[in-house]
């Protein structure tokens, strides 16, 4: 019959094949770890601008059955909603573009 193998010569095989796995496909990373996908920046982004808008009818609406004044501050508030919202999308932009060249220039460096 065959010799058994040796269990130490296989845990020392497995350790080199795993070092060797590591040195080819560099170290492997938890999907949690990645930064924001795509997608996940895009959702973000709507979400950014609706909640400015609805925020801002809500206090536009709300100001105007306060004061019995139906359109006015609706529109007004709808539109400081559409701008913050704006705002707020760019920032995050801005925040996201940052990180990307940050991870860019750790990589050259």
């Amino acid at each position: 019959m065959a010799d058994d193998p040796d269990p130490a010569r296989l845990a020392a095989l497995e350790e080199k094949l795993a070092k060797a796995k590591v040195a080819v496909e560099g170290p492997r990373k938890r999907h949690q770890d990645n930064q924001y996908s795509q997608a996940q920046l895009a959702w973000r982004m709507v979400v950014e601008l609706v909640a400015g808008l609805a925020i801002g009818f809500g206090i536009g609406y709300g100001l105007d059955t306060l004061f019995g004044t139906m359109p006015i501050f609706l529109v007004l508030f709808i539109f400081a909603g559409l701008a913050a919202g704006v705002k707020t999308m760019l920032r995050s932009a801005k925040e996201v573009q940052e990180r990307k060249a940050a991870e860019a220039a750790a990589e050259e460096g």
